[in-house]
């Protein structure tokens, strides 16, 4: 066998038309040898995240969404920024959908019932969310809103019969103590102080109409709509019934550019709807819904310690037990028998 300086002379002397064929058939093995070294055969699959790391993304990204809210408020009336958030929301699951080749074509009766699902999920829920953190810590709506899923079994119940046992009720009856408990310091000066109780109103609104949004998209699967496509749906009819509600307040539709508005509203539609969706139905494929539920448990405790930390939030003896009735509540609920 030739040197290698010895067959490159040899090209070398066989003129331009040699050298320019020997070059392009050397960047032709080169592309060939990287093609194949990243073929799935000779290159290893990256690594997926685990079961824990896709938990703690949840939670941190939901637990921290209540007080990103907090950015949302001031310049601009609630409808607005809630038409914005859920809007881009849906049109970055709609572009999901069209890369993954989902399919986006769906009768009459099931438009109204995602509209329906929307409206009361996406629109009115959050809207008292957004008033309410106008008048109390983003903390204490959290907590008060991890009773949707409470309400949520009993509206099931309620509406279509799905069979609850006593062991469902007992830590249902067990959450919405909890709660009541961390919120029970805060309305002993209700009487002395109407912006308390209106948030406490908010958030009471919000919860039930999430939970009556809930109860009716746990039907999509039997009317023939997946997940994420009812989502794209469901966020674009409630970014439309936001919009319609600050028309009609009479409130325009201007924009505030500061960064922290910005930041705020990227978070929330980005990471908060989409990403970390996106990895709880990885862990519901995982583990399945019993143990990906824990996730609710941990929210809002995440929440009310962001609370803590950057809104003044007073921690007191009844906030750790109502916490872990809280928790105590869910633990039954979701574990396996």
């Amino acid at each position: 066998m030739r040197p290698l300086g010895d067959r490159h002379r040899g090209v070398q002397s066989r003129g331009p038309w040699a050298q320019d064929l020997h070059h392009r058939s050397a960047g032709l093995r080169w592309v060939l040898f990287i093609v194949r070294w990243r073929s799935p055969r000779f290159c290893r699959p990256e690594a997926p995240l685990s079961n824990l790391t896709l938990f703690l993304i949840c939670v941190a990204i939901w637990g921290s969404t209540w007080f990103a809210i907090t950015f949302q408020l001031g310049n601009l009336q609630p409808a607005v920024s809630v038409f914005y958030r859920f809007l881009l929301a849906a049109l970055i699951l709609f572009a999901f959908c069209r890369w993954r080749g989902l399919g986006l074509r769906f009768g009459l009766r099931q438009h109204l019932a995602l509209a329906l699902q929307g409206v009361l999920m996406f629109s009115l829920s959050y809207l008292c969310v957004y008033y309410a953190e106008t008048l109390v810590v983003s903390g204490l709506v959290a907590m008060g809103y991890s009773a949707s899923p409470l309400l949520n079994m009993l509206g099931v119940r309620i509406v279509y019969g799905t069979p609850m046992s006593w062991r469902i009720a007992f830590g249902a009856l067990l959450g919405i103590a909890g709660i009541v408990l961390v919120f029970w310091p805060e309305l002993g000066p209700l009487a002395a102080d109407s912006h308390l109780v209106r948030g406490t109103l908010y958030t009471i609104l919000a919860v039930v109409t999430s939970a009556a949004g809930s109860v009716i998209a746990t039907r999509n699967p039997k009317r023939g709509v997946p997940v994420w496509q009812a989502m794209a749906f469901a966020m674009l009819y409630g970014a439309l019934c936001s919009l319609l509600v600050a028309i009609g307040s009479g409130h325009g539709l201007g924009f505030d550019w500061s960064p922290r508005y910005v930041a705020s509203l990227l978070y929330l539609a980005v990471p908060g709807s989409v990403i970390a969706f996106a990895g709880y139905l990885t862990l519901l494929e995982r583990i399945g819904a019993a143990r990906a539920g824990y996730i609710g448990v941990m929210v809002p405790i995440v929440a009310l310690l962001i609370s803590y930390l950057l809104e003044g939030f007073a921690w007191r003896m009844a906030t750790w037990i109502g916490i872990g009735l809280s928790v105590a509540g869910n633990v039954v609920i979701l574990r396996r028998v």
